[in-house]
């Protein structure tokens, strides 16, 4: 498959919604009725039990103010994952392809984790109360998001300093390392007169240099200069002169729009940014297995928490909806994309009397502030829970 046609592939599943309506006699028979309409007799999706364990409902107040809390944690949770999923395609690099493969979810893919959700008893027990349960996915992203920044900073600071490097070992003659390009025997060394320069000269002037770097002071020595290295625009020489005309045959030579590069020659000097480079390949291949693997980990953790998230919600959403006791069923929608606004119309025809505030099934919730148990922070009102799951953890991290 292509890439263009893996990433509409990709694009196509990537939105997902959950949904809760009161049970009817069953729940069973909510999931069944809703089931015939929208995916048997009609195909406009695809539709999976949305599996929210028994969880402590506690008192209305605090269900109202759990639930404006738990829009934020739902932004804060899906941020962190993005940032997360992100940053894992920046240390990829050339492997950015692989991104995708790499966003798993307690080692399945996400549209798999998502169809056959089941609450992590483990992390998220049950007999804590919801604002417990919260926090400790709040405690949890915090974390993760903590040592995300340590994390990238060291690599990225790392990554910096041998990209920094490696510019030097391109580009112009005017700015690039020359170490790489002089050998001793371009130098004369420990003379208490003699020192010998690198002079930069534009291609097109380096027969005016060879025939006139001579004459720019007094006391250079003839037939000094050698070519030693050119690129498309210059040309390196050396050349040798008694160490007191230095000054000035920088003054005269820059006059003459010959460029002069302070250097000195020193093997240890060299040798050792020679291993800098060495050590800082060697270290950003170390940390890379480890970083990828750190990343990958806890982009798993933090997806999880965030369908988590939703499912508290759809939960705390749903009690203030219907009331208690808690009789719900919850359903996970794939929508078919070509079928949405028709799948809108079945699922208000089929829930409209859930709120007879909304005739028409959905109304913007800058109308209906006073509504208790509406989702607080949503742009869109409908008499059913309803929440959107987006999975594609790339695409909005690309702007």
């Amino acid at each position: 498959m292509s890439e263009s046609a893996n990433e509409t592939t990709i694009k196509m599943m990537s939105e997902y919604w959950i949904i809760s309506a009161p049970g009817d006699k069953t729940c069973q028979q909510t999931f069944d009725t809703m089931n015939n309409l929208t995916s048997k007799q009609h195909n406009l999706c695809s539709n999976y039990k949305f599996h929210i364990p028994d969880l402590k409902v506690g008192t209305l107040d605090q269900l109202v103010g759990l639930s404006d809390d738990l829009g934020k944690l739902d932004t804060y949770v899906e941020q962190i994952t993005r940032k997360v999923a992100m940053y894992l395609g920046e240390v990829l690099e050339d492997q950015r392809d692989k991104l995708h493969e790499n966003l798993l979810a307690n080692n399945t893919e996400l549209p798999q984790y998502l169809t056959r959700f089941q609450w992590d008893m483990a992390k998220y027990p049950i007999k804590q109360s919801l604002r417990n349960i919260a926090d400790i996915i709040s405690k949890q992203i915090g974390q993760i998001d903590g040592d995300l920044k340590t994390k990238s900073q060291a690599y990225n600071n790392l990554k910096g300093n041998l990209q920094n490097l490696e510019k030097k070992k391109t580009g112009s003659l005017l700015t690039r390392n020359l170490a790489d390009l002089v050998k001793k025997e371009h130098f004369i060394l420990d003379s208490e007169y003699l020192t010998t320069l690198l002079v930069i000269v534009p291609k097109t002037m380096a027969n005016d240099w060879l025939a006139n770097y001579e004459k720019i002071t007094d006391m250079i020595v003839p037939r000094s200069s050698q070519l030693i290295k050119e690129d498309p625009d210059y040309c390196l020489f050396n050349v040798t002169l008694f160490k007191k005309v230095t000054e000035e045959f920088k003054l005269h030579a820059r006059e003459r729009k010959f460029i002069v590069r302070d250097f000195v020659y020193n093997e240890e000097e060299l040798a050792a940014g020679k291993n800098e480079m060495t050590k800082l390949m060697t270290d950003k291949k170390k940390q890379f297995g480890p970083l990828v693997r750190w990343l990958k980990v806890n982009f798993s953790e933090a997806f999880c928490a965030l369908i988590h998230v939703k499912a508290l919600r759809v939960f705390v959403e749903s009690v203030l909806r219907y009331g208690l006791p808690v009789n719900f069923q919850a359903i996970l929608i794939e929508p078919n994309k070509k079928s949405v606004k028709r799948l809108r119309d079945v699922l208000n025809q089929l829930y409209g009397h859930l709120d007879g505030a909304s005739a028409g099934g959905h109304v913007s919730s800058a109308d209906n502030v006073d509504i208790p148990g509406l989702g607080f922070g949503q742009s869109e009102y409908y008499p059913y829970v309803f929440y959107k799951v987006n999975i594609d953890m790339v695409e909005q991290t690309k702007l």
